[in-house]
Formats: structure tokens, C-alpha cells, sequence
């Protein structure tokens, strides 16, 4: 899509005069209840600061008649390439097909194509704790991941079939074959509620499938054979309440347990840096359902909602021995709750620039025991883009 840009266009060549640039940044305070760190700030209880928590620069366009670009990279991490994509698009019978070669380094396989609000893609999501309003984002889907989608989409929904590999930029040492497949259904009519008007739905269904090699994140060139499975459905309704917008959401998600021989990368633990380590696996499924809705108390400007998670964690993850001790084994059959209830604040003081207040209060037998962040989360977000 060209708009009203001008082009360059020569012997097969057809691009923008223009370079299509962008600017987004997230600055965070946490807050969580659990005991207070000996230096403050070193991590959420007491207090930290995180500006920024996101820095990123976006570029995207056309680069040919049917083919656009689009790159991410973070300017606050170490690495500057977080995702991109190259989508070729043509439009026949009806339906818009499209192959969209990808790579992402927490996104995950549904970053090759995706348009719902649910967190089926982790940077697409209605709240900012998206692992207390998002199952998909809670069970584990948010890998890094390289891959190619194949989508046939139209007005009535959309189907998204990709062949991916759980790394970021497949190579050897990292990820060689694109063997796990992923694919997602979803279905996008307008539905005429009574008193209340017409209401965009998205209902969907993803599965995860197949094996593959993923890095061990502490063990440079180390590969560990992988399970890529998990199951999503969700939901979503925009419409009108009393004359102003609302956003309904629904999701469920599992994610099965896995073992020494072959982790389930899906259903793991990370590192420090939110790297999934697949020699952090779980041997219970892992799975969730959440509720939630967004209301606009003030149209284009206040927005409220609450959203309840109810989820099992899984159990105890598989802790790799180190030099201080033996690892320490996951506990077979013991998969605790881990529940949680979530309100939401958006404050727009334009159109591009948000303040967001979420509070999370946590509960479940995974919190009979003291955990080491409490059982309450604060989070006040600044997020701008331009």
C-alpha cells in the first residue's frame, strides 16, 4: 500500500521516495511485595525503575509491487535485531495470499501473521501484564522463532500455516530446520448484538506441533532436541456498551510436560534475560483461561478493565546442576494454581502517548507457600511512539 507517497520506479524496480521510520519507547516502575532486595532496585520488590524498558526503531514499506519489508530493533538490549519481516502479497479470487518469511527473538511463531488482541502474539495484547490476561502468553508460546507463514485472509477471517524453527535467525549452532509447524484459524465477522449494535469478533484456534533443535542458552553451540507443542483458543468482541467502546476477551491454553530426553520448548523455564532454556523443563501440561474487558470511560481517552486468570503452572521446573550443587528435579504430579486478578487504567493524553496502571493480586496453591515476589504486582507504564 502506497498512500499518497511517491515512488522510484525504474526497469522492474517500484519503491517509496520515501524511508517510512518510527519510534516507540516504554518506561516502567514495578512494584511487587515480596521481601526487599539488599540494594534497592536490583529487582521489582521495593521498587524499579525499568527507562527504558523498551526503546525501539521500526522502519517498513514497499520494496517492490507485491513486496514489503518491515524490521524492529530494540534499542535497549544488546542485540539490535528484535524482529522482521519480508511479506510478498497477491490478491486473487477474493482472498488476499500472502508468504511472509519472519524472525523474532521473543514473539514467537504467530509473529509471522496475526490479527487479534489476546496476546496470541506477544506484542499485540489489550493490557500490559500479559501473562495475567493473555493464556497463550502465560503457558510459554513467547519464543524467539524464525520461520516462513503461508495466509490466505479475506474479509470473514483468516488461515495462517507456518513452517518455523525456535530461534532467533535459524543457522547451525542455533536452529538449522524449519520443522515445527504452527497454524492458526480464525474466523472475523460482524455480528449484529440487539440494543447494543455491530460487534467485530475474532474467534480463533492455534496449534502448535512437530520437534526441533533449540539452543541451550548457557552452553554456547549446545543444541537440545525439542517437543514445539501447545493449543490456543481465544476470543475477542469489540463493540458498544451504553454508547461507548468496549473490548471483550477470552482465551484457554495448554501447553503439555515434557521430559530429560525431549523438553516440550513451549512448557519451560528461562534464564535470568527471559531466554527459554529448554534444560528447565516441566513434566506437567501447563495451562490457563482468562477473562477480561477494556471500557471506555472516557472515549479515546480513559479506558478501564479487569481481566481473571485461573492457571497450573505446570510444576517445578528442572533446574540444571551448577558448580554450587546438584540439580534440582521436577516434582512429578504436583502442578499448583496460580490465579490472578487484574485491573487496568489507560490514560491517553494523545493519541500516541499512553499512561497505563495495572495491578495484579495473585493467589492459589502455588502461594500457600511465601514466593520470592509476593503475591502482588504494581506496574505504571509511559509509552509513546512517533
Amino acid at each position: 500500500m502506497m498512500g499518497s507517497q511517491g515512488k522510484v520506479e525504474g526497469d522492474r524496480l517500484s519503491i517509496p521516495n520515501t524511508l517510512n521510520a518510527s519510534m516507540l519507547i516504554k518506561a516502567r516502575y514495578q512494584q511487587s511485595n515480596g521481601p526487599d532486595s539488599p540494594i534497592p532496585g536490583t529487582n521489582t520488590n521495593g521498587g524499579q525503575w525499568q527507562v527504558p524498558e523498551e526503546f525501539s526503531l521500526f522502519f517498513g514499506g514497499r520494496i517492490a509491487e507485491n513486496v514489503g519489508f518491515f524490521f524492529e530493533g530494540n534499542t535497549a538490549t544488546s542485540t539490535l535485531l528484535s524482529g522482521f519481516k519480508l511479506p510478498a502479497a497477491f490478491n486473487t479470487a477474493g482472498l488476499t495470499w500472502s508468504v511472509i518469511p519472519y524472525l523474532t527473538d521473543t514473539l514467537g511463531a504467530s509473529y509471522g501473521f496475526e490479527q487479534s488482541s489476546t496476546g496470541a502474539v506477544r506484542n499485540v495484547r489489550w493490557a500490559e501484564h500479559r501473562k495475567e490476561i493473555s493464556a497463550q502468553q502465560y503457558i510459554g508460546t513467547d519464543t524467539a522463532a524464525t520461520g516462513v507463514a503461508f495466509v490466505a485472509q479475506n474479509d470473514i477471517g483468516y488461515i495462517n500455516f507456518s513452517r518455523w524453527a525456535p530461534a532467533l535467525m535459524a543457522r547451525p549452532g542455533a536452529a538449522q530446520v524449519l520443522s515445527s509447524s504452527y497454524l492458526r484459524i480464525a474466523a472475523t465477522p460482524t455480528v449484529v448484538v440487539p440494543t447494543m449494535g455491530d460487534w467485530a469478533m475474532h474467534i480463533g484456534a492455534q496449534f502448535w506441533g512437530g520437534s526441533n533443535y533449540a539452543p541451550v542458552p548457557l552452553s554456547t553451540g549446545v543444541l537440545a532436541t525439542v517437543d514445539t507443542r501447545a493449543f490456543a483458543i481465544d476470543f475477542q468482541g469489540f463493540g458498544k456498551l451504553g454508547g461507548k467502546e468496549m473490548g471483550v476477551y477470552a482465551t484457554w491454553a495448554r501447553s503439555p510436560g515434557g521430559a530429560a530426553a525431549q523438553p516440550n520448548i513451549l512448557n519451560v523455564g528461562s534464564t535470568t534475560a527471559g531466554v527459554a532454556d529448554p534444560t528447565q523443563y516441566r513434566v506437567n501440561d501447563r495451562k490457563a483461561w482468562t477473562i477480561g474487558f477494556d471500557y471506555s470511560v472516557i472515549p479515546h481517552t480513559l479506558h478501564l478493565g479487569a481481566a481473571y486468570r485461573r492457571a497450573y503452572t505446570g510444576g517445578a521446573a528442572n533446574i540444571p546442576a551448577t558448580p554450587a550443587g546438584p540439580a534440582v528435579l521436577p516434582i512429578v504430579g504436583v502442578n499448583p494454581s496460580d490465579n490472578a486478578f487484574t485491573l487496568t487504567g489507560v490514560y491517553n493524553f494523545a493519541q500516541n502517548i499512553e499512561l497505563h496502571l495495572n495491578q495484579s493480586f495473585y493467589s492459589g496453591s502455588l502461594y500457600d507457600a511465601a514466593q520470592p515476589y509476593g503475591n502482588q504486582l504494581t506496574t505504571l507504564m509511559l509509552e509513546a511512539a512517533w
